[in-house]
């Protein structure tokens, strides 16, 4: 039973870890390079993350600088940023990429936090989808009804601290869109 709750768990933290990654992706109006993690670069006829090509950094609260290691893949670079569709337009100076990031409008914050409290969701809907699968588990183990309804509410336990730490987390990312 100890495997069990051990699995559960660690499909939870992977859970939790992945729905971070995701509101990571949610711009709260002030630069973040992580904006840029789902941008890929076709970089000799290999897909290639920006910031392996690249260095990424913040000369102010809302710009981003990306200053390729070869400057023959400016245009690729460029090319990459509106196909990724992420809101942003790259200005090329023909040595750097300057991405300025537009202050955020009342409605686009909700919007956001919409997006944000979507995620959330996602991530209690797999947390739930762990507890079943791993109440299921306990009840195919050759244990006693006892040991079965403690094992249980111990999954149950598990449920609870995670959702928790979702709703915290999504509750962060709610007060960060919403501050100006």
């Amino acid at each position: 039973m100890e495997e069990i709750l051990l699995e559960a768990e660690e499909k939870m933290n992977n859970s939790i870890e992945s729905m971070e990654k995701r509101l990571t992706n949610i711009r709260a109006g002030r630069a973040n390079p992580a904006i840029l993690d789902s941008v890929m670069i076709n970089y000799y006829g290999v897909d290639t993350q920006l910031k392996q090509l690249s260095n990424i950094s913040i000369p102010e609260a809302r710009q981003l600088l990306i200053k390729p290691f070869d400057k023959s893949c400016l245009q690729l670079i460029e090319k990459a940023i509106y196909e990724a569709n992420i809101g942003l337009t790259p200005n090329n100076n023909g040595e750097v990429i300057i991405l300025n990031i537009p202050a955020l409008t009342e409605d686009t914050r909700r919007e956001y936090v919409k997006q944000a409290k979507s995620i959330g969701e996602d991530c209690k809907v797999a947390l739930r989808n762990i507890r079943q699968d791993s109440n299921n588990d306990i009840k195919k183990a050759e244990l006693t009804e006892d040991q079965i309804k403690e094992g249980q509410e111990e999954v149950q336990e598990l449920i609870n601290k995670y959702n928790k730490i979702v709703d915290e987390k999504i509750k962060i990312k709610e007060n960060e869109l919403m501050t100006v």
